[in-house]
C-alpha cells in the first residue's frame, strides 16, 4: 500500500524568533569575549610584586553579563509565547561556552596552574575539565527532560543550574581578587576556587531541585513587601555598585545554592511565597 502524498504546505517549519535568540547571541558573545580576555591576560607580577588583574576582572564582568542575557532570553521567549526547540538548543550551546568553558578555563588560568606543582600540571586541566563535562551533562539532561516533558525542566530545575554555577565562580573570584589585589597571587584564598569548582560540578549533575522562577515576569503578581525589597536592592545596586559587585553577588549565588538543600524542609506556604508560585505543587 503506497503512502499518501505529503502536502508541502503542511510540513513543519523551523521557528527562529528574533529577540530571544538575539539575547542568547549576546550571552554567547560575552562568553567568547571573556575567553579572549582570559587568554590575553598577562599574569606575571611586576617588579613590586603586584599583578594586573584588569583583564581578569573584565572577563569576570562578561561572564556575569552573560548571566543577565541568559536570564532575560528565557523570560522574553515565555512572555511572547516564543519558546522553540531551536531556542532551547541555541541557549544550551551558548551556556556551555559562557558558563562552562569560560569559568573552567578561568580557574585553571588564574589558580590551578600556580597552586599545583609543575609535575602535576595535568591535574589542573583535569579538575577544570570535570566542571566542563558536568556542565555539558547537565545541559544535555535538561534538554532531554524538556523534550520529553518530564519534571526537572519546568518550574523546578534538576541539579544546580550552570548559569548560577558560573555566577558563583565569577563573583567569588572577584571577591578573592579584591581581598588580594596588591598581592602577586590570590594567597590561601586561591585554594577555595578548585574546591568550589568540584563541588559545583557534583551539584550540577545531582538530583537536588532548584526553583526556576519562570513564573516571575512583568505580569506576575507579588506582595507589597517584595516590591519594597526589590526596590531597595535596585537602589543599593545603583548607589553601592562596587560593593554590590564584590560582596553581595557571592552571597546571592551562595544563598541560591544553599536554598536547594533547605527547600524540602520548609513549608509549602513559605515556598510559594518565596518562589511566587500561584498553585501548590
Amino acid at each position: 500500500m503506497s503512502e499518501p502524498a505529503t502536502n508541502p504546505g503542511t510540513e513543519p517549519k523551523l521557528k527562529i524568533y528574533f529577540l530571544p535568540n538575539l539575547l542568547t547571541a549576546g550571552n554567547l558573545f560575552c562568553g567568547f569575549v571573556a575567553l579572549t580576555k582570559i587568554v590575553g591576560a598577562d599574569l606575571t607580577p611586576d617588579p613590586a610584586g603586584a599583578m594586573d588583574w584588569l583583564p581578569i576582572k573584565q572577563a569576570l564582568a562578561f561572564i556575569l553579563l552573560a548571566c543577565i542575557f541568559d536570564l532575560f532570553d528565557g523570560h522574553v521567549a515565555r512572555m511572547g509565547g516564543h519558546e522553540s526547540p531551536f531556542g532551547r538548543e541555541f541557549d544550551s550551546l551558548a551556556d556551555l561556552v559562557s558558563f562552562g568553558v569560560a569559568p573552567a578555563f578561568l580557574v585553571h588560568r588564574v589558580v590551578l596552574r600556580d597552586v599545583l606543582p609543575p609535575d602535576y600540571a595535568e591535574l589542573g586541566w583535569f579538575i577544570a575539565s570535570i566542571y566542563l563535562i558536568c556542565g555539558a551533562f547537565r545541559l544535555a539532561r535538561f534538554n532531554c527532560l524538556s523534550a520529553m516533558n518530564l519534571p526537572g525542566a519546568g518550574k523546578d530545575f534538576l541539579g544546580f543550574p550552570i548559569p548560577s554555577a558560573a555566577g558563583l565562580v565569577a563573583s567569588l573570584t572577584l571577591f578573592i581578587i579584591k581581598l588580594n589585589e596588591k598581592e602577586k597571587n590570590l594567597g590561601h584564598w586561591g585554594y577555595l576556587l578548585p574546591v568550589v569548582l568540584l563541588f559545583l560540578s557534583a551539584m550540577m549533575v545531582s538530583e537536588v531541585k532548584y526553583p526556576s522562577f519562570k513564573s516571575l515576569g512583568v505580569r506576575s503578581t507579588t506582595t507589597f513587601l517584595k516590591v519594597i525589597v526589590a526596590a531597595l536592592f535596585v537602589g543599593s545596586l545603583l548607589i553601592l555598585r562596587e560593593k554590590i559587585l564584590y560582596y553581595v553577588l557571592p552571597l546571592f549565588f551562595t544563598a541560591y545554592l544553599i536554598y536547594g538543600f533547605v527547600r524540602p524542609h520548609i513549608s509549602r506556604a513559605w515556598r510559594r511565597e518565596i518562589e511566587d508560585e500561584d498553585e501548590p505543587e
